[in-house]
């Protein structure tokens, strides 16, 4: 690992929040979430939160359509721009992973709002993801880790806010998520030990 990379990584107890375009940003995120995953058998899922109904909401959705293109070997993905996890299905698809997988360990994927000089940065952190949050929904949360995407500035007329965020911006944070995840799988994939350590 760079040991830049080494450094920043311990400088992050209970959240790493870096921007998409950083140097590294996938590798920085994927190690942060394979320090976090369980040191016991688990059946790793990916729940990517979100609409393609909304540009800005649309960042879930894109990354289980990326990742579901990567065919992962380790983790099942759901969510996706053809069949999303969205409001509407939110705990129907919660009760449907847990009747489906042993034991699943959640990672949750969504879209957030914040700060305009934190747009663009992705925030993994421990703990569940509350979808809606940012419309002031009252919905189940979802996740052991989750994956936030600042993709605009919060704080008044969320769901215009939403609508009108840019999809370039959306598309290229997606595909970072995507990487970092498609990293952890093939380090969970490669590793013959019975728990990988770090990357490389």
């Amino acid at each position: 690992m760079n040991q830049s990379l080494h450094n920043h990584y311990h400088k992050q107890h209970r959240s790493l929040r870096v921007h998409y375009t950083q140097p590294y940003a996938s590798q920085l995120l994927a190690q942060q979430l394979l320090n976090w995953l369980p040191h016991t058998p688990h059946d790793y899922v990916i729940a990517c939160v979100g609409t393609d109904r909304s540009t800005g909401d649309a960042l879930g959705p894109f990354v289980g359509t990326y990742l579901k293109k990567r065919r992962l070997n380790q983790m099942t993905v759901y969510g996706t721009l053809q069949d999303p996890i969205h409001a509407i299905n939110l705990r129907e698809s919660i009760y449907h992973i847990k009747q489906s997988h042993q034991r699943p360990f959640i990672i949750a994927v969504d879209a957030s709002l914040g700060k305009k000089t934190s747009i663009g940065q992705l925030v993994v952190k421990k703990g569940a993801l509350k979808p809606g949050a940012a419309l002031n929904k009252m919905l189940p949360s979802i996740g052991d880790l989750h994956i936030a995407g600042i993709v605009n500035v919060g704080g008044f007329m969320e769901y215009n806010v939403l609508q009108n965020t840019r999809l370039a911006l959306v598309v290229e944070m997606a595909k970072t998520i995507a990487n970092a995840i498609n990293k952890l799988d093939q380090q969970l994939t490669y590793t013959p030990s019975s728990y990988p350590q770090s990357f490389k």
